[in-house]
């Protein structure tokens, strides 16, 4: 009997032209509603680039640091509150009560609130970490063992990609202490070993000789490196000491150039490398 009710019902449904139709119409709005999301994003984060575009060429005081960070958090917002306008849309056009679901979801929100804390956390201390400008997208720094390059500053999470090619994503609200590589310039320090016999006046004239045209060679440098001194020595060697001041992040690379020059200059002066 049950199934003599059941297949009638069934076909009818299947074969009326009005449940097909209005099926057809909720296919299109969704359609219609994921397209014009996507658009709206497109065009959003446009408008948001020109607009910092612009900023960058306004006699203002102005930080590209902080620009590209702001540019891309805005454009996170942006993409988050269209597509969550797009579900509940979409929700519409499937005839579901979206104003009942979402007082019941306030409802589940007052619930799971202790539980949320973390995630409010996260986001609270992403504002700060922004707005305080406490690192940017493209700094290198150290958050906990994570050591490179900001990817990405979101309200809940901060990417940082290493140097060997791995992604950290790490909570903000878990951020305690940053080591910012990038804001103040850099200390390259270099050290060379000489031999004993090496005349060490004559040594330290050629050297501060040689580092006042550095500069000139390498643009990465803020000014002449200095020449410290008698760094250490041992039963074979004596180490002398170089420092030389270099713009952000840059002294690892300017320190083995110089290190690469100076071995080259003192083997044209005469002076034995131990």
């Amino acid at each position: 009997m049950e199934k003599v009710i059941t297949i009638p019902y069934i076909e009818k449904i299947l074969l009326d032209e009005e449940t097909w139709i209005n099926l057809g119409l909720v296919v299109l709005k969704v359609i219609v509603i994921l397209l014009l999301s996507a658009i709206v994003v497109r065009i959003g984060k446009r408008i948001i680039k020109h607009v910092f575009l612009v900023r960058e060429k306004s006699p203002l005081a102005y930080s590209e640091r902080r620009q590209t960070t702001l540019m891309k958090l805005l454009q996170n917002i942006l993409t988050n509150v269209v597509y969550f306008t797009a579900i509940l849309a979409i929700l519409s056009a499937f005839h579901i009560e979206v104003a009942g679901l979402l007082a019941g979801a306030g409802i589940v929100g007052l619930a799971v609130g202790f539980g949320a804390q973390s995630l409010v956390k996260d986001i609270i201390t992403g504002f700060f970490i922004v707005f305080e400008d406490q690192f940017a997208v493209g700094d290198q720094v150290q958050i906990g063992t994570a050591t490179g390059t900001v990817e990405e500053i979101g309200l809940r999470t901060t990417k940082i990609k290493s140097y060997t090619g791995e992604l950290h994503t790490i909570p903000n609200g878990s951020i305690s202490v940053v080591i910012n590589f990038s804001i103040y310039n850099s200390i390259a320090l270099i050290d060379i070993s000489v031999a004993y016999e090496t005349n060490m006046q004559e040594l330290e004239k050629n050297i501060e000789g040689f580092l006042q045209r550095l500069p000139n060679k390498y643009e990465k440098l803020v000014k002449p490196p200095t020449y410290l001194g008698v760094q250490s020595f041992s039963s074979s060697e004596i180490v002398i000491r170089i420092a030389a001041e270099t713009k952000p992040t840059q002294q690892s690379g300017v320190a083995r150039n110089i290190r690469k020059d100076l071995m080259e200059f003192l083997e044209q002066k005469g002076v034995k490398i131990p």
